[in-house]
C-alpha cells in the first residue's frame, strides 16, 4: 500500500483541509504515515498569512529535495506536493524555485489531487483556480473522528483587511447548506465526536442554504447541529466584529451546547490603526460588543488577535491598544508582529515601523496578555468543571481534555474516560494547562 505524509501550517482550515486530504488519498488506496521518509507522497499544507510561514515551506522544500534524491537512488518514487495558500499566491514561483516540488495545488482544488498527481509523472502540474463546482461535492467521506474534530462551514472572506491575504488566497465568502454540514457533523458524531468546533476564515458570516429553503445564519446553523445525537458540544472561530450580531449573542446564552469561549479578533486598540487596516470598526464598538456577550454569557472566556508594528503605528497608538486589553482582560490571545504580504494595501505603504520597536512593543503586550492568562487559569484551581477527555497523555494513566472554556487539563484517569465527559477537580495551574484529579463526590456525565 502507497503511503501519504501531510503535513499542515498555520490555521484550524488548514489542519481540516489536510485531513480531508488525507481522505482524498485514503480512497485511493494511500495509507497516513507519520514518517516522512517512507511516504510516495510528501504533501505540504501551507499558511500564507505571514512572511515567516512562507520561509519555513521553502526550508522544508529543500530537505524534501535531499529525500527525493535518495529514495529513487533506491527505486521508490516520492511525489511532493505544496498545497494550500502559498500554493494559491505562489504556484509558479514555487515550481522556479523549488525543482523537486511534483504539484503545486490551491486549496479550493484539493479534491483533485488524484488526478493531478497521475499528470505529474509527465509534467509538472499547478492548479489554483477557484473552481465554480463546491469542492465538498466531490470530497470523500471522512475517514477518521477525533473526540473533538473540526468542521469547515464557511470559507473566504470579503472583509479585504489591508494586511490580509486571505481574500487573494481563499477567494469569496462562500458557505456550505446546513444540510451537508449536518450530515457530515452526523457522521463525525457516529464516529465517536462529541465536540465540533465549526470553522470559517469569516465563520460568523456564515449564510448557508437551510433546511427549509431559506438562507440560515451561524446561529440557526448552530440550534440544528445541537439537536445531534451524541455531541455535546459546539464552539466556532474564527470571527469578525462586524458580523457579531444580536442573535449570535443570544446564542451564547440559549444554546446549552455552545461553550462559553469566543475568539474575536480586534487586532488593534487604536481608532486610527484600525482604519488604517480596513477594519471597518473602532475600539469602542470592540468594547461595547464584548460588554453584549458578557451580559449574556457572563462566564465566557475571550480570546483575541493582535498586530503590534503596523505601518505608521505610533507608541500612543500602542498604548491605546494596551489599554485596551487592560480593560477588557483576555483569557488567551494570538500576537504577532507586523509581517507584509505582497499583494496586500498595507505591504505598499512606506512608514514602516523599526523593527527594535515592533519587538519591544510585542514583548510588553504579551507580558501584559500573559499576566492575564495566568490569572484566568489560577481563578479555576479549587472548583469543578466539567472536562471533555479527548486523547492519552504522555504518560501512563494520564489523559488529556477540555474545559468549556477551552483550557487544557491533564488528569490521572484510565483511558476507558475517554470520549466522555467527567467532572475534575482543579488541583493546580501550570503555565499552559491545568492538572486535576477526577471528583469521585460528582456523578460522571455520558
Amino acid at each position: 500500500m502507497k503511503k501519504a505524509f501531510v503535513k499542515s501550517y498555520g490555521c484550524q482550515m488548514n489542519a481540516y483541509d489536510a485531513g480531508r486530504m488525507a481522505d482524498v488519498l485514503g480512497a485511493e488506496g494511500y495509507a497516513a504515515t507519520d514518517m516522512v521518509e517512507e511516504a510516495d507522497v510528501v504533501i505540504l499544507n501551507t499558511c500564507h498569512i505571514r512572511e515567516k510561514a512562507a520561509d519555513k515551506v521553502y526550508s522544508e522544500l529543500g530537505r524534501l529535495r535531499v529525500l527525493k534524491a535518495t529514495r529513487r537512488e533506491s527505486g521508490q518514487d516520492t511525489r511532493i506536493v505544496v498545497a494550500g495558500c502559498v500554493a494559491q499566491a505562489e504556484g509558479a514561483e514555487i515550481l522556479a524555485r523549488a525543482p523537486a516540488v511534483d504539484v503545486v495545488v490551491g486549496p479550493q482544488s484539493y479534491h483533485n489531487l488524484p488526478a493531478l498527481l497521475a499528470a505529474s509523472h509527465t509534467k509538472r502540474v499547478v492548479d489554483t483556480a477557484f473552481p465554480i463546482e463546491d469542492k465538498f461535492d466531490h470530497l470523500p467521506a471522512r475517514r477518521t473522528s477525533a473526540v473533538a474534530s473540526f468542521l469547515t462551514v464557511q470559507e473566504g472572506c470579503d472583509k479585504f483587511c489591508a494586511f490580509c491575504v486571505v481574500p487573494y488566497t481563499r477567494g469569496a465568502e462562500v458557505s456550505r447548506s446546513v444540510a451537508a454540514i449536518r450530515a457530515e457533523a452526523e457522521a463525525l458524531a457516529r464516529g465517536g465526536t462529541r465536540e465540533i468546533t465549526l470553522i470559517g476564515q469569516n465563520v460568523n458570516a456564515y449564510h448557508g442554504l437551510g433546511q427549509d429553503g431559506t438562507q440560515a445564519a451561524l446561529p440557526a446553523l448552530m440550534r440544528e447541529l445541537a439537536t445531534i445525537p451524541g455531541l455535546l458540544r459546539l464552539r466556532y472561530t474564527t470571527s469578525h466584529p462586524n458580523d457579531m450580531d444580536g442573535d449570535l449573542i443570544r446564542a451564547h446564552a440559549d444554546i446549552p451546547a455552545l461553550m462559553p469561549f469566543l475568539h474575536l479578533p480586534v487586532q488593534s486598540g487604536s481608532d486610527r490603526v484600525l482604519n488604517a487596516m480596513n477594519r471597518k470598526h473602532d475600539a469602542d464598538t470592540y468594547r461595547r460588543l464584548i460588554a453584549r456577550v458578557r451580559e449574556a454569557r457572563p462566564d465566557i472566556a475571550l480570546s483575541s488577535d493582535f498586530i503590534v508594528g503596523f505601518p505608521g503605528e505610533t507608541d500612543q497608538d500602542f498604548a491605546d491598544t494596551m489599554r485596551l486589553v487592560a480593560e477588557i482582560g483576555f483569557a488567551s490571545a494570538y500576537t504577532f508582529k507586523y509581517s507584509p504580504r505582497p499583494g496586500t494595501p498595507a505591504a505598499e505603504r512606506e512608514d514602516a515601523v523599526a523593527e527594535a520597536a515592533k519587538s519591544e512593543r510585542l514583548a510588553a503586550l504579551q507580558a501584559l496578555l500573559d499576566a492575564q492568562r495566568h490569572a484566568y487559569n489560577a481563578g479555576f484551581v479549587g472548583s469543578v468543571v466539567d472536562v471533555l477527555v479527548e486523547k492519552a497523555g504522555r504518560e501512563p494513566g494520564q489523559v488529556v481534555g477540555k474545559t468549556p472554556h477551552l483550557l487544557t487539563v491533564q488528569i490521572d484517569a484510565p483511558a476507558t474516560v475517554i470520549g466522555t465527559l467527567v467532572p475534575v477537580r482543579i488541583v493546580r495551574a501550570g503555565t499552559n494547562t491545568l492538572f486535576g484529579e477526577i471528583a469521585h463526590d460528582a456523578a460522571v456525565a455520558a
